[in-house]
């Protein structure tokens, strides 16, 4: 008697191929990676919050987590006398300093990507060596100069003005940005009559929006952040301070409250949290475009 052959449906499954279980494991240690650098980030943001709403008796604790939500924690910081006025100072400091940075920045970006002179690499050269000076290096005789020449010790214009003259890195990224968009964009604007001023508002501004956005993101997180500088020039001056110097009232001579330090700690971090969180699209946009060409 011949044995008759299997159907389809009653044939044995194979086993997975090496190369489909190499795929699978690959898979796996991929996003097991992920997992744990995700982990890695935000687990200090988590326990930087949680230890915000906890009592003043439990923070910094093996308890990690809160007996007791002290959500009043939020209020006691808002309502700390000085608080409103670093804020205030802080969005003066990032916010004009921001815009005047930009501002001035353009030009001298457009200038070294879209002209052809003699000289342009040399001082593509100096911007890039003033990226790389240290602001350490500078900063007694830039503090002789505010405090004695100008008398502006106490006040946070020492650190707004000089932007209105440029930026080093914003100059270098606006730079590499422009570099990106093609130069018969100006060219067929020049022949149809516009100028270089006009050719760099009404053409090359608007397809460069992702680069500004980048741009203006840093810098308003690098003034928002900043305190070294408001250190060296505002800490004469309770009223010139900004939050991230205004942190350290919470830190007192023999005891720190590490609940409200915490809490300031989150108040001060929402906004970046916030605008980045509705910015980043064009942010990651312009930081992946800026760096094309060189």
């Amino acid at each position: 008697m011949t044995a008759l052959p299997l159907s389809k449906s009653a044939r044995p499954l194979r086993l997975a191929t090496p190369v489909g279980r190499k795929a699978m494991l690959r898979w796996i240690g991929v996003h097991a990676l992920a997992i744990a650098a995700a982990l890695f980030f935000v687990l200090p943001f988590v326990f930087v919050l949680l230890t915000a709403v906890m009592s003043d008796s439990q923070a910094l604790t093996r308890d990690l987590w809160p007996n007791t939500w002290e959500w009043g924690n939020f209020r006691t910081v808002w309502e700390t006398p000085g608080f409103l006025t670093w804020w205030r100072n802080t969005l003066l400091y990032a916010g004009l300093g921001t815009v005047l940075a930009v501002g001035s920045s353009i030009p001298v970006a457009y200038a070294l990507a879209k002209f052809r002179f003699r000289g342009r690499n040399l001082m593509m050269m100096l911007v890039i060596a003033a990226m790389m000076l240290p602001p350490q290096v500078v900063i007694v005789p830039m503090y002789l100069l505010w405090s004695k020449q100008f008398g502006l010790s106490g006040t946070l214009w020492p650190l707004i003005i000089p932007f209105a003259f440029g930026n080093p890195f914003t100059i270098f990224l606006l730079r590499q940005f422009l570099l990106t968009i093609p130069k018969e964009y100006t060219e067929a604007a020049r022949i149809d009559g516009c100028g270089e001023f006009r050719a760099m508002v009404r053409i090359v501004l608007p397809m460069a929006k992702p680069g500004l956005a980048a741009v203006a993101l840093f810098h308003f997180f690098y003034c928002w952040n900043d305190y070294f500088g408001p250190q060296i020039y505002a800490s004469e001056n309770p009223g010139a301070w900004t939050l991230s110097y205004g942190l350290e009232s919470f830190k007192g001579a023999h005891q720190t409250d590490w609940n409200l330090t915490m809490a300031a700690t989150v108040l001060v971090m929402a906004p970046v949290i916030i605008i980045f969180f509705f910015a980043q699209r064009a942010f990651i946009e312009g930081v992946t475009l800026t760096g094309v060409k060189g």
